[in-house]
């Protein structure tokens, strides 16, 4: 009876290991809606992020996080770095490409909770009297990643949040 509770004990990690090195090495999540304005309108809500407290659901989720803006105020080389609760964690984000109206790309930094490194692109086509958004976030899949992407779908996860903001922006270009 120990022996055979001794290799379920073993068996059952390793099982776990191998499961989580069969995913892929890389994550992509992504959301995308429309909205009734044009691109000008929205691109500088994305492009400054000052203007990111009035519809991204991450600065809700901790409204006393310390907040710091570098470089210029909008566009290529501006900084945000946050430092917050566990719902927020502590991270900084740079826009590296910013082409008005249609594209804005950041590298998105995490050092805590845990560290991670992603790409995150909002691009905004204009379609009729309306903009189609989409907001996507790329990055490696490292081991300890793919491990907790076994017990927690990253896709839901953060793109709950994605909806969520991408509503808000709505509503805010939309007024």
């Amino acid at each position: 009876m120990f022996k055979a509770i001794a290799i379920v004990v073993v068996a059952l990690p390793v099982a776990l290991l191998i499961y989580a090195a069969s995913n892929p090495d890389t994550f992509r999540v992504q959301r995308t809606t429309s909205i009734k304005a044009p691109p000008e309108k929205i691109f500088p809500l994305l492009n400054d992020f000052q203007s990111w407290s009035a519809w991204s659901p991450y600065e809700k989720k901790d409204p006393a996080m310390k907040r710091t803006f570098s470089g210029p105020p909008s566009g290529k080389g501006a900084i945000y770095e946050w430092d917050g609760n566990k719902n927020v964690g502590r991270g900084r984000m740079e826009i590296m490409g910013s082409t008005p109206p249609s594209n804005v790309t950041l590298d998105l930094d995490f050092v805590k909770p845990f560290e991670a490194h992603n790409t995150v692109v909002f691009t905004l086509a204009p379609q009729g009297d309306s903009t189609i958004v989409t907001w996507a976030m790329q990055g490696p899949a490292n081991v300890i990643s793919k491990v907790m992407q076994v017990f927690i779908n990253m896709d839901k996860m953060v793109g709950t949040n994605f909806e969520a903001g991408l509503a808000n922006l709505k509503a805010l270009a939309e007024k």
